[in-house]
Order: C-alpha cells, then structure tokens, then sequence
C-alpha cells in the first residue's frame, strides 16, 4: 500500500452529513477530522518486516504527520509475538526477521502513546503464484513508448486476486565525461589551474534505482481460469532517459485476499481527482482494523498478509527494435561554458559547480566565448554520481 494513495484519503473521512450527494458541494465548507492512517503488510519473505503510522492532515497542510511512540505487535494464533521498534518518526521495523507461514492466522494490535488500542481482523497467508514471464512490447503506434507486461498461472484457480510493486534500475551515462579535470595551483592572483587526470575515474557510469507508486491491481475472478494475461504494470516513453541505455526491472507480484483487494482497488478508485470531486461521494472506506476504545472512530488502512513473489528482466534500447533517430535524449542541458580564469572560475572549481571538459582552443571541440582557457558543463553532465551511484548494483549483469 503506497502513502501516495493513503494521503489523499483525508477527503473520504471529513464529515460528509450524508453518504450519497446530489449537488455539488463546496470544499470551503468540508469540515476536518483527523484519522489514525495504517500501512500494514507482511509476507511470506522472510525479512524485517515495516509498519507505518500517520494521521490525515487538512487540505492546506503539507504532507502527513507520522505518528510516534506507538507499541506494535503480530500475533499469530499460536500466540507467537513479533514486536516492532519505531526507527523515524511513524515508521516501524520489526525486531526480528519473520515471514508469514501458511495455514497460521495473524492479527495486528497497535497501542498509541496517549493508550488508545487498535486491532485487526485476523488474516491468513494467501497461495502463492509464480510469475512466469515478464516482456516488452511496443505500443502500436511504435512510436510513444514500450509497455512492461506480466504473464503468470495459477492451476488451483484460488488466488484471483493480484497486486503488484516494481523497482526500476537503469544505466546512466554522464554524456560530457571527461579523463582529466582542473586542480587550483593558485588561489590567488596570479591566478592559476592545471589539468590533471581524474583521481576517480568511477563516475563515467552509475545506475539509479526508482519504485512504484500508486497502487497496480488486477484481478483474475470474472475469468474461466486463475491467469495473468499480458498485465501492464509499467508504461515507458520511447524518450525517457531511463531506456536509452541498459535497464532493469524488479516485479514484485502479491496475492491479495478479496477483501485487502477490494479496499485497496476502492481507494485506488477515489484517489484520482475525478472521483474525489465528483457529484457522488461515497463517504469512508472501512478497512479491517477498528479502535477497540470507540467502535465508531475512522480509522484508515488494513492489515494484509499477503505470498509475494519475484521476477528481474533485463533489456537494452536497441532490443526494442525503436528507431535509432529518436534515442531519448539526456535530461539535462549539457551546454558549454568557458569562465574566465579569475576569482570567480577559482571559486567555481572549488565548489564543483562546473566541470572541466576540453580545453577552449578548438582542437577538442568549438571555440566557446566569453573565451576562457576551458571549456567546463555542469555536474549533471560530467558526473554521473551527481544522479545516481558507481557502484554496480549485486544483480546486474550486462
């Protein structure tokens, strides 16, 4: 469950006096209510597991308030405690690496530190289904982009439900690197620079890695059989930096129970601004975790247990068979500058606002003015580690 999606659901829980309206309503007039927010997933990965406390906020407030100071435990039905420590504010790790284990039931009790208590349902593991595939296809146009699709197959037909996460990673290379770069000899007049070779050379090439956002649901119910058919989880421009070298994707594929999808694909459903300002308003989307203090008070979220599964894919640009001419182009501007050398270009080095590219006597490149003795371009295009990290992740390959 992403906080994109749990922060815009202030505006289910604000007072409406009815639960269907028929005329537009003012947002001047909306009145504010402040609601306990729970993220609240474990699986069957046997890892330190996270749990996230915030409150809503008003519409002219930025961001959410964490909650701290909360006690978390898990239960399981053999009375097997797993407790959470907070590490920032409202966000909880588990003490221990556990994982979710079928047939065993688990329940999720919060207690905050002005004593109030919450409890969830209790939850069991769902099946597990593989991904069997994971491919890349052009749009039909073959012009505006590339989709990222998942294919997978559930003989038993009792998952039906499917959500899924993704981690992105891909190559950047710095467009304007240079082997050589500028040491101050003189501070001070007369003033002076030599070029030398780079001391760290690991900043040619880096890598980045991006996550989801937003909630990405399918569900196989309505059909004959428990398949995944080409679900698009990623859509990619044909010009975004992020193809126009090598990249990776990490699909993480969770079993959802009915219930933990059908309150996920609800707030997915009013988080888009069409639906939260329309003319029908539902009012609030009950979860599965209650205040044990006050059965009536709003609280936001649901505790899931949920299999989760894992597939990498590799590709490179020219794999997808795009037209060459429109290689996506870097981000940034990558001109060119040529400082004279004085305080000012002393200073510049110093704090490593431009970087050192060719020398400004056109043998290496055009003669750039106002004419100083190098020309230099920004970090973003002379070092790579000004977006992402040299360090190559553990799971690449090339």
């Amino acid at each position: 469950m992403k906080n994109r999606k749990l922060r815009l659901l202030w505006i289910l829980i604000i007072g409406f006096s009815i639960n269907s309206c028929v005329e537009p309503f003012d947002i001047k007039t909306i009145t504010y209510e402040s609601a306990l927010v729970i993220e609240a997933t474990i699986t069957n990965e046997f890892k330190f597991h996270e749990i996230r406390l915030s409150r809503t906020f008003k519409i002219e407030e930025n961001g959410t308030t964490g909650e701290s100071g909360a006690d978390i435990k898990i239960i399981d039905n053999e009375q097997n405690v797993f407790s959470f420590h907070e590490v920032s504010n409202g966000k909880y790790i588990s003490n221990d690496k556990f994982s979710a284990k079928p047939n065993s039931s688990y329940l999720l009790r919060i207690v905050t530190k002005n004593g109030k208590i919450y409890s969830s349902s209790s939850m069991k593991l769902t099946e597990s289904v593989d991904i069997d595939e994971i491919k890349v296809e052009k749009t039909e146009d073959n012009y505006s982009g590339i989709s990222i699709l998942v294919n997978s197959f559930n003989p038993s037909g009792n998952a039906n439900y499917y959500r899924y996460e993704y981690e992105e990673t891909y190559k950047i290379i710095a467009p304007k690197w240079s082997h050589y770069e500028l040491n101050i000899v003189s501070s001070n007049p007369p003033y002076e620079l030599e070029v030398v070779e780079k001391i760290n050379k690991e900043t040619k090439i880096c890598y980045k890695t991006d996550y989801s956002k937003g909630i990405i649901q399918t569900t196989t119910s309505d059909f004959n059989e428990d398949r995944v058919s080409n679900f698009k989880v990623r859509y990619i421009l044909r010009d975004d930096i992020k193809i126009a070298h090598r990249y990776s994707i990490l699909v993480k594929q969770y079993v959802q129970s009915q219930e933990a999808y059908t309150f996920l694909k609800t707030l997915n459903d009013l988080s888009n601004s069409e639906s939260l300002f329309s003319q029908n308003q539902p009012g609030f989307v009950t979860g599965n975790i209650v205040s044990k203090d006050n059965p009536n008070e709003k609280v936001i979220g649901f505790f899931e247990v949920s299999s989760v599964t894992s597939k990498r894919f590799f590709f490179n640009y020219k794999d997808l068979d795009l037209d060459p001419a429109n290689h996506p182009e870097f981000k940034y501007d990558c001109k060119y500058y040529a400082p004279i050398l004085d305080k000012d270009l002393i200073d510049i080095v110093q704090r490593g606002q431009l970087l050192y590219y060719f020398r400004n006597d056109g043998k290496n490149g055009p003669v750039v003015k106002p004419g100083g003795p190098y020309v230099m371009v920004s970090p973003y295009c002379g070092d790579c580690t000004s977006i992402g990290s040299s360090i190559v992740p553990s799971f690449w390959v090339e």
